[in-house]
């Protein structure tokens, strides 16, 4: 069946790039009676043309400059060469295993899935993954040959893990044009929920089918709360079809920025990021571990934690021990609410400002302003809230590039429950005089939950909508 899109607005910003360069000069001191001549040896010679070399490979994607070599991984390599433009790795893991600290990792378009199709990544150092190269190493564009981290069923037999997982040191870590899509490993039923054109419902971890291996409840990018802290930068990324959060992160100190992403179809939430330091988390004298921006990110179809929709499924989770500053992004079409802030946050550690909302079905914000007291906010009930900053908010129908069935199946999903008890059955009527439970059976299905999002769609929502979402 031919797949059709429908166009929503999205927001289109602007990124200015600075590159900073150094060129040495040198001149010749001229003194009277007296002549100097500066020389150079070679080592220093060499040490300069080398770092010369280091800086113009630097990418514009990121306004840091080069503090290390340039590691490069494409398909065609070999994890015997050394990693140059002219002799690349072959596998992304093998590349963080030779990187040290400050080192980059440039990756070319491709599928990658890890060595061995381990189906996974893992690092104990702060990374930085720059994905979407050509094959040359000239140009990044993760719409034109995008790096595609894509592991198969058949990798979750062992390899169960987020499929970036970081627990150590993370201070610097930059992640950068990567597709990170989880639809071909997780598990997915062939009759409940079914939506001709896009397939059935995911199957939890706990479900199996004879034949396939469950699918993996990780997140799709994970930061433990064992982390030593440290900046965090993840920009210009997919998270696809993830089974357990897009990114969760845990974190002690620094500041975690998350921009010009675009999430689609993940589970529980796109993105929830908490403070792990020490201090009290209560709200009244909370304390603050580290900063955190969203801003830029376009997410959408955000799914709940189990087919009956009844938990989770929020596109943005405010948790505590963290500043958080989410603006100019574009947070639709969620299970539950577009934006959760049910953790008890402090109010004055929040800023909401310049973002679209809409399509939420249990509203643009849930809010706890104290214990039993839940409340479902639409964007015109923000100006009285008591964040530090909330303006600019809009709540309106926008076009953006979807997949039209996944849409129409998306609002109207539902879910339902069938029992078949009898209390006067002579099973039951004895199990009730020995004091046993009643014996009946139940039957559940949903229309459609967490069904595969077609990864290629999502690259249409980069600069699908000037100013807000991701450009």
């Amino acid at each position: 069946m031919k797949k059709t899109k429908t166009s929503i607005l999205v927001i289109v910003l602007l990124f200015s790039i600075v590159c900073f360069s150094a060129n040495a000069q040198f001149s010749k001191l001229k003194e009277t009676g007296s002549k100097v001549t500066s020389k150079i040896d070679n080592k220093e010679e060499q040490s300069s043309n080398k770092q010369a070399s280091t800086t113009e490979n630097t990418t514009s994607s990121t306004n840091s400059v080069a503090t290390g070599k340039i590691i490069h991984v494409a398909n065609s390599g070999s994890n015997k060469n050394d990693g140059s433009k002219a002799s690349p790795m072959k596998n992304i893991d093998k590349a963080i295993e030779k990187a040290v600290a400050g080192d980059k990792i440039y990756i070319a378009g491709g599928v990658y899935m890890g060595t061995f199709n381990c189906g996974y990544l893992q690092s104990d150092k702060a990374i930085q993954l720059y994905g979407s190269w050509d094959e040359n190493f000239t140009k990044q564009d993760i719409k034109v040959h995008p790096t595609l981290f894509q592991p198969d069923n058949a990798s979750a037999a062992a390899g169960r893990k987020a499929l970036l997982l970081m627990e150590k040191e993370v201070g610097g870590t930059v992640i950068d044009n990567i597709v990170w899509d989880m639809g071909e490993r997780n598990l997915y039923d062939p009759e409940d929920g079914f939506v001709e054109g896009i397939g059935g419902r995911l199957r939890l971890p706990t479900e199996p089918l004879q034949g396939f291996n469950s699918t993996v409840g990780e997140p799709c990018i994970a930061i433990r709360a064992g982390s030593m802290g440290g900046d965090v930068t993840i920009q210009n990324c997919v998270f696809v079809n993830g089974a357990s959060f897009g990114i969760q992160i845990g974190q002690r100190s620094g500041k975690v920025t998350i921009k010009n992403n675009v999430f689609v179809a993940n589970k529980m939430a796109a993105i929830e990021v908490f403070g792990t330091c020490a201090g009290s988390n209560q709200k009244k004298d909370m304390v603050s571990c580290c900063d955190v921006e969203i801003a830029n990110n376009t997410i959408l179809f955000s799914w709940s934690r189990l087919k009956d929709m009844m938990d989770m499924g929020y596109g943005i989770r405010i948790m505590t021990k963290c500043n958080y500053n989410i603006h100019h992004n574009i947070v639709g079409l969620s299970v539950m609410s577009g934006i959760d802030n049910s953790r008890f946050c402090k109010d004055d550690y929040v800023q909401l400002d310049n973002n679209i909302l809409f399509g939420n079905k249990k509203g643009d914000l849930e809010y706890f302003p104290a214990s039993n007291v839940e409340l479902h906010l639409t964007v015109d009930q923000f100006e009285d809230l008591e964040f530090a900053s909330v303006s600019g908010n809009k709540s309106e129908a926008i076009a953006l590039p979807v997949n039209s069935i996944y849409l129409n199946a998306f609002i109207s999903a539902s879910y339902s429950e069938e029992t078949n008890w009898d209390p006067n059955s002579a099973q039951n009527q004895w199990a009730r005089a020995m004091g046993m439970n009643q014996q009946g059976t139940m039957s559940s299905s949903a229309s459609m939950f967490m069904n595969k999002y077609p990864w290629k769609e999502t690259l249409d929502l980069f600069g699908a909508y000037s100013g807000y979402g991701a450009q």
